[in-house]
């Protein structure tokens, strides 16, 4: 297993210059990034605010004639234009919003352009407490509101607390829709197959279970479940070209990972982990046990990753295959090289300190990254290359 020393991810931030403003008001604010001092190669930045006064924005995708999907954790959607105005988009359904709870992830058909349909995430009120849920609906532009809203899944056991809900989305190239969802805070249920919650699920579009998915016709798990073992799995990603799936999960108190879920298999949590409770006692049988899986990557400490992709786009070929992480508490951008194989070298730290807590990151069209900060007022940032 390879983790960076600390000393190797350590990362000098050099005195940043802010540039005059330019005339969009997309361009609101635009930053010049400095070189850092790691081994990993780190092409010029640029950053500009495209959006600002979000409150707790959770998801960004971009549409194809340059505006924005974002959704909002207390419970909005809003459709962004390249210039940066905001516009909210009627017609969700009700939601439990609380701790960690609200609206979350936000997917886009892969036929969108054809069907304008939506996939999103968020927590709902149940029997028992709240739980994770995931929705369909067709996005009416000039009207400013969903149709055909119908929820397509929801965890089978609600409970009373308040965090650890998940939960991205990711679609794979035959329109099947992986999502992650969390522990809820109660970490033994994540090696309980008759439990949804600490798991990676697969559904078909419609929320129909494929036949193929591992636990079918297994009287003692849920036919839902692809993989189990998972703490809080925020971010989830399908690498285009590979076809690949990543997840980036929260540790406790260090611990946090990169995994590659397979079908059927167990990632260990609460069983082991690379970090240990916040009482600073160790968690469940260490780092390793037999028939437990280990993770791509980890953190200890952590840096509460918020999602994750994998890059491929022109703007930065240098970056090509590599993994870019968005944190919540180090409020940070991780980008973690990659070698022919796969494997993680070298972690480089950029953004540090200067957005807040990062949530999520998307790769535009063009290349660009673009990103949500999770404050009251937060901002949608694009990063891309200065010519």
């Amino acid at each position: 297993m390879m983790t960076p020393t600390p000393e190797e991810r350590t990362v000098e931030i050099l005195p940043f210059k802010t540039q005059p403003a330019l005339t969009s008001a997309a361009a609101a604010l635009w930053i010049l990034l400095p070189a850092f001092s790691v081994s990993a190669q780190t092409p010029p930045l640029a950053v500009e605010e495209i959006a600002s006064g979000l409150s707790h924005p959770w998801s960004v995708e971009p549409l194809a004639d340059g505006a924005y999907l974002v959704s909002e954790r207390p419970g909005r959607l809003n459709l962004i234009s390249a210039d940066g105005t905001v516009r909210e988009i009627a017609g969700l359904p009700e939601f439990y919003v609380g701790g960690q709870g609200g609206l979350l992830d936000l997917s886009l058909d892969p036929d969108f352009e054809t069907n304008r349909t939506i996939y999103f995430t968020a927590s709902i009120s149940g029997k028992n407490g709240q739980g994770t849920a995931v929705f369909r609906a067709e996005l009416d532009r000039e009207a400013l509101h969903l149709d055909s809203v119908a929820q397509i899944f929801s965890m089978n056991r609600f409970s009373g607390t308040t965090r650890h809900f998940g939960s991205r989305i990711a679609i794979d190239d035959t329109g099947h829709l992986f999502f992650g969802i969390g522990d809820r805070g109660e970490g033994v249920r994540a090696q309980n197959k008759d439990d949804h919650a600490g798991s990676i699920l697969r559904i078909h579009a419609d929320g129909s279970v494929p036949a193929d998915n591992p636990f079918v016709g297994n009287t003692d798990a849920l036919p839902a479940l692809w993989s189990i073992g998972h703490r809080n799995p925020q971010g989830l990603t399908i690498d285009p070209r590979t076809g690949i799936l990543y997840t980036v999960e929260h540790g406790a108190r260090g611990g946090d990972e990169i995994n590659t879920p397979e079908a059927g298999e167990n990632y260990g949590w609460p069983e082991i982990s690379y970090g240990t409770h916040y009482s600073g006692a160790e968690i469940g049988r260490g780092t390793h046990a037999e028939g437990l899986e280990q993770p791509l990557y980890y953190w200890d400490p952590s840096i509460a990753p918020g999602a994750i992709a994998v890059y491929r786009g022109e703007m930065f070929p240098e970056w090509d295959g590599d993994f870019l992480i968005a944190a919540l508490k180090d409020q940070l951008l991780a980008h973690v090289a990659r070698d022919a194989d796969g494997t993680p070298t070298a972690e480089t730290r950029l953004l540090e300190d200067e957005f807040g807590r990062l949530r999520d990151i998307k790769v535009a069209p063009d290349g660009a990254l673009l990103i949500v900060t999770d404050e009251a007022n937060g901002q949608l940032l694009r990063v891309y290359r200065p010519s």
